[in-house]
């Protein structure tokens, strides 16, 4: 995309600049109940609870003849989704990167996801192959269409903005998810009093998810606008595609390192939000209404978070504030190996922990990055990007499931996650992001 690609306001206008972010905003808006009410509180438990309604008299399923833990296998199934996210996502932003049309590929990758998303009304019974299909498919769109998403923040956002604009669409995600979350706290926790079953609610849930989804897509896909590009190198299949992508970034190779740092602190973030409700009901023992409580709680707080850290990014820098935020997750994690079972106001003050450096640490990684793509391959490299994204990374899940699996307790899985935020504290340390940004042929901001 190279000359065609918007980097100042003056290449636009800044009103016109102004309706794409407004629209931009609302994409978050869209996907994050899918985060929030799907992957984060209601479908790990219950995909669980319908995993071990199939189970054999020792407790475990055969996918495919091969024997897995019922407690397994949604973190099993997480991982599978990355997997073929993987796959898929470079192939498809290298696509977009190519041809300038971004939109229709956002569009179809959203509309499968939610569609996807709402078929969770049928898991019922010991339905659990049909639970992980979905999940795998809804997972994997929902990786593809968010790192089309991000592609945009270079075109959307002068680098002085970037920080701001990135934080505020995480900001609209996490009041969303908060919003439909107590709609969905009303009619689980009064499901008798609404006639249904309290597998009905959760389906329910699930299905309105995906109808949220598609219904608040339209605002974006008629706001943004593709910007057209000269014909580039036809895009290559799968791992093919991503392999030559991360050669491409060998010649950049402090943009390498961050995303490597990204990659793995970032599964530790993802991994703590898809196996929390697990944690929570299959460790500690609560009950599904103090769960969606906590989280509720984070979603409240994260939008305030959110803005906080982005404030605190211009005084200090991104860099700075997300190391900051990396030795708050170590703190919270530990202190979630020690919590007492049956006990919800220590887990409510955990959820405050997580709820306080969740969305600021995310949008802080996703701006910093944006100044490290060179220009004209925005949709190339957030696929990389977007490998370990909020799709899912598949070691942390893995990580997570096979220690399980070896145990029998999550309180080592959850403990385990620890490495991954000393690990990625260590390897963005060491980078230098104003070379970075210098490097990558980019101006670089006063403060960063």
């Amino acid at each position: 995309m190279g000359a065609d690609t918007v980097r100042t306001p003056s290449a636009d206008g800044a009103g016109e600049l102004r309706r794409e972010q407004r629209g931009w905003y609302f994409y978050d808006w869209a996907c994050s109940v899918y985060s929030t009410s799907v992957l984060t509180v209601f479908l790990g438990p219950y995909l669980t609870s319908v995993a071990e309604a199939a189970a054999d008299a020792d407790g475990y399923v055969h996918p495919l003849g091969i024997p897995v833990r019922a407690g397994a296998f949604f973190p099993y199934a997480v991982s599978l989704s990355v997997i073929v996210a993987v796959l898929a996502m470079p192939l498809v932003g290298a696509a977009a990167d190519r041809t300038g049309r971004k939109k229709p590929l956002l569009a179809a990758a959203a509309y499968l996801g939610a569609t996807a998303t709402a078929a969770m009304f049928f898991l019922d019974g010991d339905r659990y192959l049909l639970g992980g299909a979905l999940l795998v498919v809804a997972n994997a769109a929902q990786s593809v269409a968010t790192m089309l998403y991000n592609s945009y923040l270079p075109q959307i956002a002068p680098p002085e903005q970037r920080d701001a604009v990135s934080s505020r669409g995480w900001a609209f995600g996490y009041a969303a998810g908060s919003l439909v979350l107590v709609v969905h706290l009303v009619l689980y926790t009064g499901h008798d009093g609404f006639g249904v079953s309290e597998s009905t609610a959760v389906r329910i849930c699930l299905a309105s998810a995906g109808l949220w989804w598609g219904a608040f897509a339209l605002i974006p896909l008629r706001r943004l606008r593709d910007r057209r590009t000269t014909a580039r190198e036809t895009a290559l299949p799968g791992f093919r595609q991503l392999a030559a992508t991360v050669r491409d970034m060998r010649r950049h190779p402090l943009t390498l390192t961050f995303l490597l740092a990204y990659l793995v602190y970032n599964d530790g973030i993802q991994t703590v939000i898809s196996q929390a409700s697990v944690y929570g009901s299959e460790e500690l023992g609560l009950g599904q209404s103090t769960l969606i409580g906590a989280v509720l709680l984070v979603q409240v707080l994260a939008v305030a978070g959110a803005l906080t850290m982005g404030r605190l990014a211009r005084t200090y820098g991104a860099k700075r504030t997300i190391l900051g935020s990396l030795v708050a997750w170590t703190l919270t994690l530990t202190a979630g190996y020690f919590l007492p079972a049956g006990a919800p106001v220590w887990f409510f003050a955990l959820a405050a922990g997580i709820g306080l450096v969740l969305g600021g640490s995310q949008a802080l990684s996703r701006s910093l990055f944006s100044h490290l793509v060179p220009p004209g391959k925005e949709a190339e490299y957030f696929s990389a990007y977007e490998v370990s994204d909020r799709g899912m990374s598949w070691l942390g899940p893995l990580l997570f499931g096979v220690t399980y699996q070896l145990t029998g307790s999550y309180r080592d899985a959850i403990i385990s996650l620890v490495a991954f935020f000393v690990i990625g504290f260590a390897l963005l340390a060491r980078v230098p992001v104003r070379r970075a940004i210098a490097e990558s042929g980019n101006p670089v901001p006063d403060r960063i």
